[in-house]
């Protein structure tokens, strides 16, 4: 099975989120950018996560910070679907052990890529 959709696919599906993620919310919720519409991480991010050992997928959790903002939250998985996550203990002690978790992305709002060609930002 292929995983790779056309830009037609993505940008209707993009787009669409774009054009009702608010009202999607409970009116209390809206216009509080809840929900995002994009993130961006760094590749150096992503090839942390994809080096963790054993790893043969990502997988995407979302989560929500205090202010109720939405986040994606990126860790490996093994080939039998395993979380590979670090030790509880690990960042409390300063651990190197492996495993990962990715978030701390550049969300869109507020920083939003400014190509004004960009067919996902335009629905």
């Amino acid at each position: 099975m292929t995983h790779e959709i056309t830009l037609a696919e993505a940008t209707a599906m993009i787009n669409r989120y774009a054009t009702n993620r608010e009202t999607i919310l409970a009116p209390t919720h809206q216009n509080q950018d809840i929900l995002a519409i994009s993130e961006t991480l760094p590749r150096q991010a992503i090839e942390s996560l994809l080096q963790v050992t054993g790893c043969s997928q990502m997988r995407i959790y979302y989560g929500m910070d205090e202010g109720l903002k939405v986040h994606a939250i990126l860790v490996a998985v093994d080939a039998a679907g395993k979380n590979l996550l670090p030790p509880a203990t690990a960042y409390l002690n300063g651990s190197e052990d492996d495993g990962v978790i990715i978030e701390r992305a550049i969300r869109c709002p507020p920083l939003c890529p400014d190509d004004a060609d960009n067919p996902f930002m335009n629905p």
